[in-house]
Formats: structure tokens, sequence, C-alpha cells
């Protein structure tokens, strides 16, 4: 059986914040400061915009090398051959989005603070799993607290490894000294008055091995 794919490589991973008249704009910052993943998250049922976007910003993303993934959304990740689909608690499973998406598509699962999902997930063929939220996050603010200590304990799966919730450039550097591969971002990165900087700043947490002093 073919081996499924992994959440390649390490850094930002960008989350958008709805519906915004410049959100091409602002996802090509997040890209030239470094965003290696973008997720498109955009919760209204206005498909004829989302798809539109959607397709722009898969085009956007493929010229600054980088992956994009759809939030939840199943069929517009396959109706716009998004590199994959995240997966939150409410959302299809990654067994029936795999069928759909194929062994090459990227399927994320948000995991909360459950290393029992987490498990599952891992067993359920995921590309990757997010944790959250870390810190208190203006985007969802209730959501549950995840333990930093939670990115440790999930090494052995094997995966990758996105921390999200209340992320900013200055307390991010805990969590990637934690294992996280990624760090997810919404309003740190696309609430900012610079969002090329602000991607920056997370794009340079990740580009020094601290235990090596070599580039990451």
């Amino acid at each position: 059986m073919k081996s499924i794919a992994l959440l390649p490589g390490r850094g930002l991973y960008a989350v958008t914040d709805g519906p915004r008249p410049d959100l091409l704009d602002v996802v090509a910052q997040a890209l030239a400061g470094g965003g290696r993943v973008v997720q498109y998250r955009d919760d209204t049922d206005d498909h004829l915009r989302r798809r539109a976007e959607a397709a722009d910003l898969k085009r956007l993303c493929h010229r600054h090398g980088a992956l994009f993934i759809i939030d939840a959304d199943v069929a517009l990740a396959k109706d716009v051959a998004a590199d994959g689909v995240h997966l939150g608690p409410d959302n299809a499973d990654p067994g029936s989005a795999r069928h759909e998406l194929g062994a090459d598509a990227i399927i994320g699962v948000s995991c909360l603070a459950s290393l029992e999902r987490a498990n599952a997930a891992a067993a359920a063929g995921a590309s990757y799993v997010s944790f959250g939220a870390f810190f208190k996050s203006p985007t969802k603010p209730l959501a549950g607290h995840a333990p930093i200590d939670l990115l440790r304990k999930t090494a052995a799966l094997g995966l990758p490894r996105v921390a999200i919730g209340g992320i900013t450039p200055d307390n991010a550097r805990l969590l990637v000294d934690a294992g996280a591969n990624f760090i997810a971002a919404v309003s740190a990165i696309f609430g900012a008055a610079d969002v090329r900087a602000a991607a920056q700043r997370f794009t340079d947490l990740y580009s020094i091995d601290r235990d090596h002093g070599t580039p990451a």
C-alpha cells in the first residue's frame, strides 16, 4: 500500500481569518514572510466566492512553494485540488477524507488537548496532528487549554505536530523548543499592521537550530 503524505518541513502555518477584501494581498505578505503552509478558513456559505478564493490562493501558495490546505471542507479541497484538508472534531473522519482526496493529500486533524484523539488520528492515517489552544486565543476565546508538555508526549507518534491558539512571536519559542514542527497563527499574522514582518518573526524561530547553531 502506498505510504500517506506527511506535512513536510517546519515553520509557519498561517490560518486565514475569514472574508476580507484584501485576502490575497495579506496572504501574499504572509508567504513573503516565510509562511510554509496556508489554511483557508471561511465558514460562510458563499460557495462561489469561496471556490474562487480557494483556487486563487492555491495558485498563490504554489508560486511561493507553500502548501495550501482547506479548513474542514473536503468537497472544496477536492474541487480545487488543494494540497489537503484540515479536520476539526466535528468534521469528516480522516479515513473518509483520505478516501476522497487520495494518498497524496495532506490530512490534518485537530486533536485539541487529547492524546487519545491524536493516537486515533495517527491510526486513521493522518498526515499531521494539531494541538491547542496553548494560550488564550482571541480567535476562539472559549477554546480549552492544551499543556505545552503535550508536544513532548506526542513525539512518539511519528507525525508532524502543529501548535495553535493564542500564539505570538513572543510566546512561540516555548512551543518550538517543546517540539512543535509548525506554529499556526491567525490574528498574530493577519491582524498585524505589517503582515510580512509578523510572519517573518515566526519564520525566524525556525531559521536557526538552537541545539546545533545551524540553519534549520
